[in-house]
């Protein structure tokens, strides 16, 4: 029998296949992603990306396996919508869409623009509603219908995008996807959770509540307010869902959408899936998208951040060279990175005569200890731990004593 848990890369727990756990799951066959870095995280405050990066980011996005690119809103400015152009023209793996309002003149720019489809967006929360639009919900259900329409009869694929759903008010919430999807033809539709601020129980449910209206294929965006942009999308495809949008890095507004580098890793090694997104680039995608973006991650950013992987603890070195998953859920090449051991107040033996022996020194267990020593006392100094250069200089002093 071969556990669902283990993999050749990683071993994560066991009872995320429990029976009692998977039991309630309506897991698609197959998941899709759809990545809204173009435009969902150029929107974080201080980002943008020019022609040239665009261009550079969607080429990654498909060689990385995504399946759809969110490649901008070409109302924004004409670069934007020459960029959105140039993409398209690069025939990419990735289907192209991009995000338009309720609105003939959005719809007509994407139909100039060549792109696949639309992302076709419209309030549904009673916040917004009430607060920010002057919409009456028939003049709002008339304007999803007419441009809905309008974009499939130009030959559009349309994913129906009413933002802020986890603060709609469910009876309105039916009514307003029952009007529109009996009314015209959208591709699927999508539940948003734009403020973040929906849990996963939440999500199951309310994914469920839509069900129970729509028969069309769902989708799934989350931000990350709460922390929990991931998990309520996780909760989404525990019930079917079969869509997940994320951006790179989990950029985006205010704290940003669920980053796609951990749905990708979470689909594949926490549920089992199939998946065709290349794990073993998210690392580069991610540094590269960084350096453009100019916003750099956390150290300990899960997947894709630069201290996951570095380990300055001294006890259990000698399990990584033999059996590393005994230490980490998942191996480093796995998502692109490398193990990097590193020296410190917390070094010890086993991680000194590691690190000695990468540099090419060697040394008797006395010397050992005392490099151990000294190497604690600088990183205790310093706050911080050594840079090679470092390390190897205080080596090299008590080495040749």
């Amino acid at each position: 029998m071969v556990e669902k848990w283990i993999g050749d890369k990683w071993w994560v727990s066991e009872y995320n296949f429990h029976d009692e756990v998977t039991s309630t799951f309506r897991l698609p066959k197959k998941i899709q992603f759809h990545d809204a870095t173009l435009r969902d995280g150029e929107q974080t405050p201080g980002v943008v990306f020019r022609k040239e990066e665009k261009m550079r980011i969607a080429q990654m996005l498909s060689d990385l396996g995504v399946h759809r690119i969110e490649a901008g809103m070409p109302a924004v400015s004409q670069e934007d919508s020459e960029a959105i152009k140039a993409i398209v023209k690069m025939n990419l793996n990735s289907k192209i869409l991009v995000f338009s309002r309720a609105m003939q003149a959005d719809i007509d720019r994407a139909i100039d623009c060549g792109v696949d489809g639309i992302v076709l967006e419209v309030p549904s929360s009673y916040p917004k509603l009430k607060h920010q639009f002057t919409w009456t919900e028939e003049e709002l259900t008339e304007r999803c219908i007419n441009s809905i329409n309008y974009a499939k009869k130009n030959g559009l694929f349309v994913n129906f995008f009413p933002f802020d759903t986890t603060r709609a008010q469910l009876p309105f919430l039916k009514r307003f996807l029952k009007n529109v999807t009996e009314n015209s033809s959208p591709d699927s539709v999508a539940i948003i959770d734009t403020t973040g601020s929906c849990t996963p129980s939440a999500m199951r449910y309310l994914v469920r509540e839509v069900k129970k209206i729509v028969s069309l294929p769902l989708e799934v965006h989350t931000h990350n307010d709460f922390g929990m942009g991931t998990a309520a999308t996780m909760a989404a495809v525990e019930e079917g869902v079969e869509v997940v949008h994320g951006c790179i890095n989990g950029l985006g507004e205010r704290t940003g959408n669920a980053a796609l580098e951990e749905l990708a890793l979470n689909l594949k090694t926490l549920y089992g899936f199939d998946i065709d997104i290349k794990l073993e680039k998210l690392f580069e995608v991610s540094q590269e998208v960084q350096r453009m973006s100019g916003k750099r991650l956390a150290e300990n950013k899960s997947v894709v951040g630069n201290l996951p992987f570095t380990r300055e603890i001294g006890l259990g070195m000698k399990v990584l060279e033999n059996s590393p998953l005994a230490i980490f859920p998942f191996l480093p090449e796995l998502v692109g990175q490398k193990l990097e051991i590193v020296m410190g107040k917390k070094s010890g033996k086993e991680s000194v005569a590691m690190k000695l022996e990468s540099a090419g020194l060697t040394a008797t267990d006395e010397q050992i200890q005392e490099i151990v020593g000294a190497t604690k006392l600088k990183g205790i100094e310093k706050k911080n731990i050594l840079t090679q250069e470092e390390f190897v200089e205080l080596a090299k002093e008590i080495l040749n004593k």
